[in-house]
Parts: C-alpha cells; structure tokens; sequence
C-alpha cells in the first residue's frame, strides 16, 4: 500500500531576512516584531527598556521565531551606530528596517511646553535619522545581494489632517511622511522599498505620555464614540508590505478605525 506523498513545505514568506524594529518595547513596535518573527525574519527588537526587550525576545523564541534584543536610545547617535555594527557582525546585516520609535505630547502653542517640543523633535525626527544612517547602508547591501529591502516608517493620519494642540507633533509626521517619498526617489532605483504609514488613533502607550487636559478629553471622547485600532492591526499591515513582491511597493499607506472620519 503507497503512502500519500509529503506536501512540500512553503517557506515563510520573511525567511532568511533580518528585520530591525526600533521602539520595540511595547504598542506598535512590539507587536510588529512578533509579527515579523512569525512570517520568519529574524527580528532585532531595539529600544531603551531592556527587560521589555529581554522578554518580548523570549517570547519570540518561545513561539518558534528567533529574535536579538538590543538596548539604545535612537536619539543616541553612536549607540543606534554600535547596535548597526553589532547587527552586521552577527547577522550579516538588516534587510528591512522598521522606525517606529515615537512620542506624543500635545499641547497649546501658547503654553510654551519647549521641552516636550525639542522631545518630539530629538525622538520623532532625529531618533529617526540616526537609524536611517546607520542601517542604510546595509539596506543598500542587502538590496543588491537579494533585489529587494525595505525601509518603512511610521507617520500618522497627523500629518495629513489638522488637530488643535497637536501642532509640534503634527509636524515631526509630516517631516516623516514627506522625507520617505524623497527617499524613496533615491533608494527605490536601488531596490530598496521605502513605505510610511500614516495610522489614525491606535490603542498604545502614546496615549499615556499626554498631559495636556483638553488633549486627554479630546482622546476619551474619541474613545468612547469608536473603536480604535490595535497595534496588531499595524503589524499585519507593515507584514504584508514586506511580504510584497519585489517589483511592488506600498509607498504611502493610511489605515483608519472604520469610525474615524479624520
């Protein structure tokens, strides 16, 4: 009697890849490396809080992936610049790099609120650009070697719409968005994919960082009158953009809650 013949088996559609996820501590960031993990990339989790990491790591691992934790300040030029080296040392390089760090502090122009101005700025803009230069080049590498790499970074709807008090965060998203389509002129052309996604309200620790009171209600009430979108639903979001074909790039991608009109 024959036995039935062994399907083959489908590779993930990630394997062999290596992913760097910056604020991958908690909300999006974390939910995105566990995302990546399962779709087969190796995933480097890169944040500050280095139990967090340490135990997201191990969940990876726990659930059949592979992961390294690293702990840097992204607004620390020459820590972003040894955990790049470290990540071509041991994995050969990163092929998909993933800049989610970010923070959110609104308040009224008038109130002058300059440090958590220069927070967002030094996080959301210059944390971001210190990990562009660090694993661009290996993106580039990596692109060459196998014809495709991605880049992708994390807007929000923020840079497209208006919200009163939000107008210094609005701004570093904007910078975001607008500075992926330049790169996108530059890197495309070099196989390297260069997306931004511009998420509407997602339920994450952003939320938490908010001090100003007519911020918070704005927040609640939003809360209240719809359902928000979950850090997951980014993750599956970023995991099919890397899943693309090479030829196809996702450049710009907006993901609302459904009850969301702005």
């Amino acid at each position: 009697m024959s036995t039935p013949a062994t399907a083959p088996q489908i590779p993930a559609p990630l394997h062999g890849r290596v992913a760097v996820v910056t604020g991958a501590s908690s909300g999006i960031g974390e939910a995105t490396a566990e995302k990546l993990a399962a779709l087969g990339a190796h995933v480097v989790v890169l944040a500050r809080r280095a139990e967090r990491l340490r135990e997201l790591a191990a969940r990876i691992e726990k659930n059949g992936g592979s992961a390294t934790a690293i702990t840097a300040d992204v607004t620390d030029k020459a820590a972003v610049q040894a955990a790049a080296d470290r990540v071509a040392a041991e994995l050969g390089g990163a092929d998909l790099l993933f800049n989610n760090a970010g923070v959110m502090l609104p308040a009224p122009i008038e109130e002058l609120a300059t440090d958590q101005w220069q927070r967002q700025i030094d996080l959301n803009v210059t944390g971001l650009m210190n990990a562009i230069a660090a694993f661009t080049p290996q993106l580039v590498r990596a692109a060459q070697e196998r014809g495709v790499a991605d880049l992708v970074n994390t807007s929000s709807i923020a840079a497209q719409n208006i919200f009163p008090t939000f107008a210094v965060y609005s701004a570093t998203k904007a910078y975001v968005t607008h500075l992926s389509r330049h790169l996108r002129t530059e890197l495309g052309p070099k196989n390297v994919r260069v997306s931004a996604i511009e998420p509407g309200i997602v339920g994450t620790e952003l939320q938490d960082h908010v001090t100003d009171q007519g911020a918070l209600d704005w927040l609640e009430g939003s809360k209240s009158a719809m359902e928000w979108l979950t850090p997951q639903d980014i993750a599956d979001t970023i995991g099919f953009l890397a899943s693309l074909p090479p030829r196809a790039n996702l450049q710009q991608v907006t993901i609302m809650p459904t009850a969301q009109a702005s």
